[in-house]
């Protein structure tokens, strides 16, 4: 049995999501991938895949040894890459976990310009709404996360940003537009859940002055719509359904548009942080060197506003 085979066999299975998916995109026939896949559970001495009529499912060791089998290909993959690098231009891909609202309004933008830079490197782009607990599991993982955010993960920060109050022009036009904190008593609230736990109000914002020049003020105000997605939100606020607290990076985007009004300017619902994180890999690939360098030079632009340190 060829071992690597298997392996990258077994991995193509999950990654498409059934043994004929993967035997088109590898170039085998379908029996062929079964019995790979049926030889590396032997050679184990156990199941790795439960397979019904409808779909795939790992086994709880299936799991585990999917995410020791992706750390080992990848080895392989960097040793050659790194093997060759002096005598040909990068190739390969970079493998990639952020939020979805960074993965779609930032890092999916610029596509273009990174494939002008490196034509033979694709980007595999993975949007996870917590992509903190996936940092083994890729080359470059992405994390936007507010004040106070302390993991068991060796991150870098590239930018600092805030959270700003903002609302449609058709709203404000309905329901006049807030000149003071306490003006949006009167108003209707779009929440991020996570907003709740975070020490702000159960049914209000906590705002805090951008220069910190005075103690945070919670204002009470009724949640009309919840969502565990910033798209939503935005989508929401830009409809006209309400206020929403949102990143200034995009709603930086939708100020300039007219689709969004930045209200109380002097007012932020809080501050937060993108940092990139890598997996625990000794060797890091040149083109994953290349791509921390291109990010590094965009994500500071991003922020069109930092806050005081």
């Amino acid at each position: 049995m060829d071992r690597l085979l298997s392996m990258r066999v077994f991995q193509k299975v999950i990654d498409e999501g059934g043994f004929a998916a993967a035997a088109r995109v590898l170039d085998m026939s379908p029996a062929g991938v079964t019995r790979l896949v049926s030889d590396l559970e032997q050679h184990l001495g156990t199941r790795l895949i439960q397979r019904t009529t409808r779909r795939l499912a790992l086994t709880d060791a299936g799991q585990a040894y999917l995410l020791r089998v992706r750390s080992i290909l990848q080895e392989v993959d960097d040793a050659e890459a790194a093997a060759s690098q002096n005598t040909r231009e990068l190739q390969g891909v970079v493998n990639i976990v952020a939020p979805p609202l960074f993965a779609n309004y930032f890092l999916a933008t610029q596509i273009a310009r990174w494939l002008g830079l490196y034509p033979k490197v694709a980007i595999h782009l993975h949007p996870d709404p917590f992509p903190q607990n996936r940092v083994e599991e890729f080359d470059v993982t992405f994390m936007v996360v507010d004040e106070g955010f302390d993991a068991n993960i060796v991150a870098r920060p590239l930018a600092k940003t805030e959270y700003v109050v903002c609302a449609s022009p058709g709203y404000l036009q309905r329901m006049g537009t807030p000149q003071t904190p306490q003006d949006l008593e009167r108003h209707l609230y779009l929440r991020f859940p996570w907003q709740a736990g975070s020490g702000h109000a159960s049914r209000g914002m906590r705002l805090s002055r951008l220069d910190g020049s005075q103690s945070a003020i919670d204002v009470g105000m009724p949640v009309v719509f919840q969502a565990e997605s910033y798209e939503a939100l935005f989508t929401a606020a830009i409809s006209g359904a309400g206020v929403a607290a949102l990143p200034r990076f995009p709603a930086t985007h939708h100020f300039e548009s007219g689709a969004l009004v930045h209200l109380l300017p002097d007012w932020i619902f809080g501050r937060y942080t993108v940092y990139v994180a890598l997996p625990t890999r000794k060797l890091m690939p040149a083109r994953i060197r290349a791509f921390l360098d291109f990010a590094s030079e965009l994500v500071p632009s991003a922020d069109r506003r930092t806050p005081p340190r």
